[in-house]
């Protein structure tokens, strides 16, 4: 018996880059509910962009958010993942490496970010609209980090393969859709949040599905009793999910 839904959701709830819901979506979530099964959305995503993403439904879905170091339920932490300071130095420093990248740290109170670069910003605030302070310098911040995310116009093609030769040994560094590049807690992932987040509501993994399309939803279709993996996905993100398909919506309407 199906007791839970979780979606990822740029790429897979969020298509083409969009960045509002369809208004679909909270109808079959409001259904989902009355039929005593919880939504849960899990994304890379701060949990301020995503509470105010799902704003007609806000109270009555979970979080996994930050890719699973800040899983929020009722508005209380569930669960958390915390970056050890010198190694997140360590990785702040090694994104000034790479020309055209732009390091954001993630904290539980904002995120935070030192580019300068006007096109990033706006980029940020006025189109994926993010809560992010402007700093001097991201090594002055003084907050336990939860997540890194290095952002490049230009594709994860050059980052990724350099970060992780550098930083694979210590933490998880994984493509988050096509523009960013993410380090984790090498124990927190979207994965682990959908347990912490399924352990605290009394549920089962095994009684529900989950949504993803990249390679940081992999633990999160494997957790779940049913994984479905999107139909352009990442290539190679197929083999860790059960089913595939081209919509979110149309398994919900099957499901209900």
């Amino acid at each position: 018996m199906i007791k839970y839904v979780a979606s990822d959701l740029d790429g897979t709830l969020l298509k083409n880059e969009a960045q509002t819901l369809n208004s679909e979506v909270f109808a079959l979530i409001r259904k989902l509910k009355e039929k005593g099964i919880r939504f849960i959305a899990a994304s890379g995503r701060q949990y301020d962009s995503l509470y105010r993403l799902f704003e007609p439904v806000k109270d009555d879905i979970s979080y996994i958010a930050e890719n699973g170091s800040l899983c929020i339920h009722d508005h209380k932490v569930i669960s958390r993942g915390i970056i050890d300071r010198e190694l997140g130095i360590r990785i702040i420093k090694a994104t000034r490496q790479i020309p055209e990248c732009h390091c954001m740290l993630s904290c539980e109170s904002t995120a935070y970010t030192d580019s300068t670069d006007q096109k990033f910003l706006d980029y940020m605030h006025n189109f994926v609209k993010f809560k992010i302070k402007e700093v001097p310098d991201l090594l002055d911040i003084k907050e336990p980090f939860l997540k890194f995310a290095v952002f490049n116009f230009n594709g994860t093609d050059t980052m990724e393969p350099f970060f992780k030769e550098q930083f694979s040994s210590e933490i998880t560094v994984v493509t988050s859709g096509n523009l960013w590049v993410d380090f984790i807690v090498p124990n927190a992932n979207k994965g682990s949040g959908l347990a912490s987040i399924t352990r605290h509501l009394g549920i089962s993994l095994k009684d529900g599905i989950a949504f993803g399309d990249q390679f940081n939803d992999i633990e999160l279709l494997e957790a779940a009793g049913i994984g479905y993996a999107m139909k352009d996905c990442a290539p190679g993100v197929e083999k860790y999910a059960d089913r595939q398909t081209e919509s979110v919506e149309s398994i919900l309407r099957e499901l209900l």
